[in-house]
């Protein structure tokens, strides 16, 4: 385990909740990290103002000036290389990204997704899971594959789905305890208790087998 900060690039598409809640952790003590950039698809996305205002460098790598997903992920490759980060974070990055994007940063790239996967992958998982008659709800963070939603599960956090819930009401709960969940997630991988070796999750060097619940980390 290192004192040194681990350098993160984050990858946004819109306000950036989830990167407001992990530079919050940052500022707090609580998160062992130095944000090197923070980048986005969208020129208008209200989480570069916050970046901005927390002094951490922008860029904007604009998917429409690209004639293709292969040709935009080079560039944004090329981008993010600029900074030689230890850790690629997706927060609210509405990209497919493709399949050389995703080798190329395999072991340093994870996304936050709002359900318990493997369920209700892609989008509108609050709604798939009211339609489903779930009971149970909440957030995953997982090292991203090839699969969509598909990669290793290593921290997820769950709450009941009440009977008056919608997708709305839902989503907002889910969205609330993201924000401690993914700063919780970055800080295993800071503290080097989380790794991704050979596709196999390792949590204090010894294999998980399935997620850890939030709740449970000491």
């Amino acid at each position: 385990m290192s004192n040194t900060p681990i350098s993160v690039v984050v990858l946004i598409s819109g306000r950036g909740s989830n990167l407001q809640a992990l530079v919050s952790s940052q500022q707090a003590g609580e998160l062992n990290v130095r944000f090197a950039a923070v980048v986005s698809n969208r020129s208008d996305a209200a989480g570069l103002t916050f970046a901005d205002l927390n002094n951490i460098p922008t860029t904007v790598v604009d998917h429409t000036e690209f004639s293709d997903r292969l040709n935009y992920d080079h560039a944004l490759i090329d981008e993010i290389e600029r900074y030689q980060p230890d850790l690629i974070i997706l927060a609210g990055f509405m990209r497919i990204l493709s399949t050389e994007f995703v080798r190329h940063y395999h072991g340093r790239l994870i996304n936050i997704h709002p359900s318990l996967l493997p369920h209700f992958k892609g989008m509108h998982t609050h709604q798939q899971a009211l339609d489903a008659g779930a009971t149970e709800h909440g957030a995953s963070v997982h090292y991203v594959t090839d699969e969509l939603d598909g990669g290793p599960v290593f921290l997820q956090t769950s709450l009941p789905v009440m009977e008056n819930d919608d997708a709305e009401s839902l989503a907002s709960r889910v969205l609330e305890q993201e924000h401690t969940l993914y700063p919780a997630a970055v800080q295993l991988i800071a503290d080097g208790r989380i790794q991704l070796v050979d596709d196999k999750l390792l949590f204090d060097q010894t294999p998980l087998n399935e997620p850890i619940q939030l709740d449970t980390i000491t």
